[in-house]
C-alpha cells in the first residue's frame, strides 16, 4: 500500500509543575471542548477520563497524559473527534497509545531543536500563517474553521509552530549528514527503476491481536489458491480490503522505489516477475504479491545522477529518523506506563 503521511500529532508541553524538573502533561478543563470529548471516549476507553487524566507515557522530565491525547485529537480532527466513540474500543487504545508516543517524540525533538539553537522567528511564523489564511479564504475565514469545529486557535499555532521548527532542525542538524557514495549510485542504476503487481490486502491494523491468526490463516488459504493457479486478480477483486487496488484486481502499476511501505516493496522488487510471494505483514496487514513486471533506467547514467542522489538520501530519511528519535527516547528514559 502506498504511504500515507499521517496528520501531525504535535502539541507544545502545557500543563502544571507537580516536581522540580518534571512537567505533567495537560489536565483540561470541565466545560472546555476538550474536556467533553474526553469524557465521551471515556464511556468506551476508561483511560480517557478527563478526571482521572491518565499517564501514558513518561520521561525523566516530562509524562503524557489522555488530556495531551484528546487536546491534540481535538486539534487536528475537529468535530470529527467525537466519532471515535463508534470506534472498536481495542483500535482505539492503539491509536490513543500512538498518538501519545508521537506527542512524547515531538516533545523530545523541540528540545532537541532548542538545545541546538534552531529558532523559529515570528517574520517566519507569520509567512506560514499567511499560507493558511489564503488557503482558507482570509484570516477571519480560517479562524471561524478552527471556531466552528472546537478548535482553540492558540494551540493550534503552538501546533503549527512547533512542527515548523522541527522540521527546520530536521533538515538542518540531521538530515543534511545523509550521504550517498558512489557505489550506492551505480548499483541503484543499475537495480530495477519500477515494478508493476498485483497484491491482495488483509487489514490488521487497529484489530484486536485476537483476530490476527485467524486474518493470516485466512491470507495463507488465499496463497495456496494461487498457487494452484486461481486467477490472482479475481481473487484480489473478491477479497483484497486495499480499496486503491480493488477495482483493478489489486494492480498497482509502475511504483518507483520508496512509494511504498518497506516489506511490500522488498517483495515487489525480489521476487522473480511472475511469481507469488509469500505472506508478507506491514503495519496495514497482511499481502500477498503477484509480480507482473520490473523495468530498469532507460537514462544514460550521468543524465539521472543527480536524481538518484536525491531519491537514495530521500529514501535514507526514515532511518536516519528513526534511529536518532529512538537515541533521544534512550537518553531521556520515554517509556510507555503500563496499565
Amino acid at each position: 500500500m502506498k504511504k500515507a503521511l499521517a496528520l501531525a500529532l504535535v502539541l507544545s508541553v502545557v500543563g502544571f509543575s507537580c516536581s522540580p524538573g518534571k512537567t505533567e502533561g495537560t489536565k483540561l478543563a470541565e466545560g472546555t471542548p476538550a474536556y467533553q470529548l474526553a469524557k465521551d471516549l471515556s464511556a468506551v476507553l476508561p483511560l480517557f477520563d478527563p478526571d482521572k487524566n491518565t499517564v501514558l507515557y513518561e520521561a525523566k522530565k516530562f509524562t503524557v497524559t489522555a488530556g495531551d491525547v484528546a487536546e491534540v485529537i481535538l486539534n487536528t480532527m475537529g468535530n470529527a473527534a467525537f466519532q471515535l466513540i463508534d470506534r472498536d474500543p481495542a483500535g482505539l487504545k492503539a491509536a490513543v497509545l500512538q498518538a501519545a508516543e508521537q506527542i512524547g517524540e515531538r516533545r523530545l525533538l523541540t528540545a532537541a531543536a532548542e538545545a541546538a539553537g534552531i529558532t523559529f522567528s515570528q517574520e517566519e511564523f507569520d509567512k506560514v500563517l499567511a499560507e493558511q489564511y489564503a488557503k482558507a479564504g482570509g484570516e477571519e475565514a480560517f479562524l471561524e474553521m478552527l471556531k466552528s469545529n472546537k478548535v482553540d486557535p492558540e494551540s493550534f499555532k503552538r501546533m503549527m509552530r512547533e512542527e515548523q521548527m522541527i522540521g527546520k532542525f530536521l533538515e538542518a542538524d540531521v538530515f543534511q549528514k545523509i550521504t550517498v557514495g558512489e557505489e550506492e549510485l551505480r548499483q541503484a542504476y543499475a537495480a530495477d527503476k519500477t515494478a508493476t503487481v498485483r497484491h491482495i490486502l488483509l487489514m490488521t491494523q487497529g484489530k484486536p491481536e485476537s483476530e490476527i491468526p485467524e486474518i493470516r490463516k485466512k491470507m495463507e488459504d488465499l496463497l495456496a489458491r494461487a498457487r494452484k493457479g486461481e486467477d490472482f486478480a479475481a481473487l484480489a477483486r473478491e477479497y483484497t480490503e486495499d480499496p486503491g487496488s480493488k477495482e483493478n484486481g489489486g494492480l498497482y502499476e509502475d511504483f518507483p522505489r520508496g512509494m511504498m511501505v518497506k516489506p511490500f516493496e522488498d517483495a515487489a522488487f525480489s521476487v522473480p516477475v511472475g511469481e507469488l510471494s509469500g505472506v508478507i505483514e506491514t503495519k496495514y496487514g497482511f499481502h500477498i504479491l503477484k509480480v507482473e513486471n520490473r523495468m530498469k533506467e532507460t537514462e544514460p547514467f550521468e543524465a539521472v545522477r543527480t536524481r538518484l542522489e536525491d531519491n537514495l538520501k530521500l529514501a535514507k530519511r526514515a532511518g536516519v529518523y528513526e534511529n536518532f528519535v529512538a537515541g533521544l527516547k534512550s537518553k531521556a528514559g520515554f517509556v510507555e506506563v503500563k496499565s
